[in-house]
């Protein structure tokens, strides 16, 4: 699904929230408020029924949650209104439903990279101070839901990228998990030699050209000694570090380590093929790892696979942040119904249940050390490191065109029909004409 993209592109944009906000703060005063920075006379009191948006429920406890709240709640129920799993058609719904006013979408589950463009176009409104602190939240899901000094969404669920892997097969053959890209594929030669299964890849993630190519394509550059925003602001992939990092994917499609098939996959496309065994490594988030342990028949790696840190191609790898955020759709007839469920949702009890229904990422600090959760989860130390160290994706207000020319970029590149070099000198090109 597309939408119209404006004739004009100004953006505001930046490497990080902290030069995001070091402009605001050179602004001095009212003038550098963006558009909607401030919602004077909303009211976030008046109940009644109201819709979530959200992406596909893969993990299925979003609805018992739901019926949870909904059975405290008499003055206004929330409704669950499933988007398709695919984050770009997911935006590009709700940025239509702002522009035709719909008052039923109601909360906003969003992706943590789209805060500054909802924020600054007004699609949500910020969120009372006093009525959401964010006290005992990780820093970098607050900084992912803050513009221009307001939260305008409250941390649901945070995300830092981890490797799968099949702990069976690496324990067989008296191997680590790898730290590296080549050690990860020496790796995959020692054991696709020893158990000669025609059906066993090595390694892959997602590269459909959709949002999760964004966030592996940065990743590589990242994991190569990268970037894609410099700490000034400006774009800078016309590196030979960010080359090396995009080098890397396309050779892995073309000596077939990533299998060809893969270019078409996104979060749920690899987890399916790695649960049936057909991986040795998979880059996904931690949702996967609730799934791959069911017993009903889904999963055939149940008690076989682990979590390690992602590898880098120079060194230990980076991920990209990654998450969701609720927030206030400025068109909600009922904000009060919706602002009683964000907090209901994002609360440290519902949000510690929902960890362990799920295996989701907590955006509380606590619920990361917390005895019931380790219990289940002993990964979930790899996890936080993931999120603490996690680089964020370019926060732009025009976010929708700085991403399409990322995924258009690396996607030729993965397909062999750019050479990354020149991939990167465009990609840079193109860039500088998007991020002001």
């Amino acid at each position: 699904m597309t939408f119209p993209r404006p004739a004009r592109r100004v953006l505001v944009a930046a490497a990080s929230l902290t030069a995001l906000l070091a402009a605001a703060a050179c602004g001095g005063g009212g003038s550098s408020t963006p558009a909607g920075s401030s919602a004077p006379g909303v009211d976030f009191s008046k109940q009644g029924d109201t819709e979530l948006w959200t992406g596909k429920d893969t993990s299925g406890n979003l609805k018992n949650v739901v019926a949870a709240f909904n059975a405290q709640h008499p003055a206004g129920k929330v409704i669950i209104h499933e988007l398709p799993d695919n984050a770009d058609q997911q935006r590009a719904q709700m940025i239509q439903n702002t522009q035709i006013k719909n008052p039923k979408m109601g909360i906003l589950s969003t992706d943590v990279v789209w805060t500054s463009e909802f924020a600054a176009k007004g699609i949500l409104v910020p969120l009372p101070a006093d009525q959401f602190p964010t006290d005992g939240f990780l820093k970098p899901t607050v900084d992912s839901a803050t513009y221009f000094n307001k939260v305008y969404a409250y941390p649901q669920s945070s995300d830092g990228g981890l490797l799968y892997y099949r702990k069976d097969l690496l324990d067989k053959y008296s191997l680590q998990p790898p730290t590296t890209f080549d050690e990860m594929k020496a790796d995959c030669t020692k054991i696709k030699a020893g158990e000669n299964n025609p059906k066993l890849e090595c390694f892959a993630g997602q590269y459909n050209k959709y949002e999760g190519l964004t966030v592996n394509f940065a990743e590589a550059v990242n994991g190569a000694g990268g970037v894609i925003v410099g700490d000034d602001g400006k774009p800078n992939v016309n590196t030979p570090e960010a080359i090396k990092g995009l080098s890397t994917l396309a050779d892995w499609f073309k000596d077939g380590t990533i299998p060809k098939g893969a270019i078409t996959w996104q979060e749920e496309q690899g987890r399916i093929a790695f649960q049936a065994g057909n991986l040795i490594f998979h880059r996904n988030w931690g949702y996967v790892y609730n799934l791959a342990a069911k017993t009903d028949g889904s999963s055939k790696i149940v008690g076989k696979y682990a979590v390690a840190p992602l590898p880098g191609i120079a060194g230990p790898g980076v991920s990209s942040l990654g998450g969701h955020n609720q927030g206030i759709a400025t068109n909600a007839e009922n904000k009060g119904t919706a602002a009683d469920f964000i907090k209901y949702f994002c609360s440290e009890e519902v949000m510690k249940a929902n960890v362990i229904a799920t295996s989701s990422s907590a955006t509380r600090e606590g619920i990361y050390s917390d005895p019931a959760v380790i219990k289940k989860f002993p990964y979930m130390p790899i996890q936080l490191k993931s999120i603490e160290t996690a680089k964020p994706r370019p926060k732009a207000v025009e976010y929708g065109d700085v991403t399409l020319a990322i995924q258009d970029a690396a996607y030729g590149a993965l397909q062999g029909q750019t050479q990354p070099d020149a991939a990167m000198a465009s990609l840079q090109t193109k860039l500088q004409t998007l991020i002001k």
